[in-house]
């Protein structure tokens, strides 16, 4: 029997009537064998994730503020006791928060801490659907560096062997010190990808609260183009670039087994969903694009140093200003003389652009070193884009036509994407007038 992993996210845990809505989409195919979940997300605006409370719960420990511990842990509990109630079963839920507290209490650190929402959600789901819980502790691994180890995927092979079926947290696994370690956030997507490969599914499943990928955001475009089906490499482009349905290292555990992803919504389950598939999807002739998406709060320091190409190891000092604070850098677009590093202003804790524009200049005594602050990328994504001639030609003609000064252009040799900095401000607008060139 081919065996189906699905993986439900937080909206689709929120409340215990939206787990039983999960539980019955799981129990509706007898092929869904193995069910991966994440902690409860919002049930309503305003409210708050799981996961956030715990991070405050955990903060809290760290400042030894007992009365805020005490606080926050109290919701935490009532939220999962109120889940329990709605389920109208008994999952010994009030024993296992107080042994979560008590754990957190004797120290057993924030990444424990907050993982317990996915713990404690999967064993509800686990109640719910009478089949067994199996702790992702059991077989997830993680190496001295912190990155996802191999061993993961032999142990979750033999492990799975003895689960016909089974419920599994998502978001964490064990490092080297035999402590929790977690994924970063949204990683529960990565979890399911990963038993998915163990199991040597023939569809990974990801339920949301969307049924599946659109063309740009909907929060920026009524009524976006909704995608069928795109390939992992656009997937892995648009994710990175802020199309937020997947994580964007989910595909890494199913690539090397082929495995598809299928986007589906949990609140309208006959939707078809977005196929994500290991192959190029055939590009259609009259639609080039396949999605857009973008990113807001970026740096671009641009270096101009006059014969910077015959400058052995130019690139190498200038990069080791970045690696000498530990910061990490999205694009690295580049001329004859000039190179410019775009970091996500995350990285950029307050006064250190100053030190780094004085290192890089005594690093390559460059002739010009200038900064542009709060500008947004926007990457315009597709297979068909290096089919067709003149993609670029009417991309900025459509930037031009709509007043937008491109500050930044950065093109890979694969030509699956074009990426274009602007200033923040212009950012709606700029995926407005992509859009309506290539999608109206």
């Amino acid at each position: 029997m081919a065996v189906k992993v699905c993986k439900f996210g937080g909206t689709s845990m929120a409340d215990g009537n939206i787990m039983l809505t999960a539980a019955k989409i799981v129990t509706s195919d007898e092929q869904r064998r193995y069910v991966v979940v994440s902690a409860p997300g919002k049930r309503f605006s305003g409210d708050i994730k799981v996961t956030d409370l715990l991070y405050r719960c955990a903060q809290a420990v760290s400042d030894k503020d007992g009365a805020a511990f005490e606080e926050v842990f109290g919701k935490i509990s009532a939220r999962f006791l109120t889940i329990e109630t709605e389920t109208g079963k008994n999952f010994g839920m009030r024993e296992m928060l107080a042994k979560i507290k008590l754990d957190i209490q004797n120290g057993a650190g924030e990444e424990y801490c907050v993982s317990r929402g996915e713990y404690l959600a999967a064993n509800v789901m686990a109640g719910i659907l009478g089949i067994p819980f199996v702790d992702a502790t059991e077989f997830i691994r993680f190496d001295e560096n912190g990155a996802l180890s191999d061993e993961t995927f032999t142990l979750g092979a033999e492990l799975l062997k003895k689960y016909p079926k089974a419920v599994i947290p998502g978001f964490y696994g064990l490092g080297l010190d035999g402590k929790i370690k977690t994924f970063s956030r949204g990683g529960g997507d990565i979890s399911g990808a990963i038993v998915a490969r163990c199991a040597k599914a023939s569809l990974y499943e990801n339920w949301t609260d969307v049924s599946g990928f659109y063309a740009c955001d909907p929060r920026i475009i009524n009524s976006p183009k909704w995608i069928s089906q795109l390939s992992y490499r656009e997937l892995r482009e648009l994710s990175y670039m802020g199309a937020n349905v997947l994580h964007s290292e989910a595909i890494f555990p199913v690539r090397t087994a082929g495995i598809p992803i299928r986007i589906c919504n949990t609140f309208k389950p006959e939707d078809e969903g977005t196929y994500i598939l290991p192959g190029v999807v055939a590009p259609d002739a009259d639609q080039p694009v396949t999605g857009i998406a973008g990113k807001t709060s970026f740096t671009v320091i641009n270096v101009e140093k006059s014969m910077m190409n015959s400058e052995v190891g130019f690139t190498m000092r200038l990069l080791s200003v970045l690696d000498k604070h530990k910061i990490s850098f999205e694009h690295l677009p580049s001329g004859i003389d000039t190179m410019c590093l775009v970091i996500e202003n995350s990285h950029l804790k307050e006064g250190i652009v100053d030190v780094l524009v004085k290192e890089i200049k005594e690093a390559v005594q460059p002739d010009v070193v200038n900064v542009l602050e709060d500008i947004a990328l926007i990457a315009t994504v597709g297979h068909g884009m290096a089919r067709n001639v003149g993609i670029a030609a009417r991309l900025f003609k459509a930037l031009s036509e709509a007043g937008i000064n491109v500050r930044m252009i950065d093109q890979g040799s694969s030509e699956l994407n074009i990426i274009v900095g602007v200033e923040k401000s212009q950012y709606s607008a700029c995926i407005n007038a992509i859009y309506h060139e290539f999608f109206n």
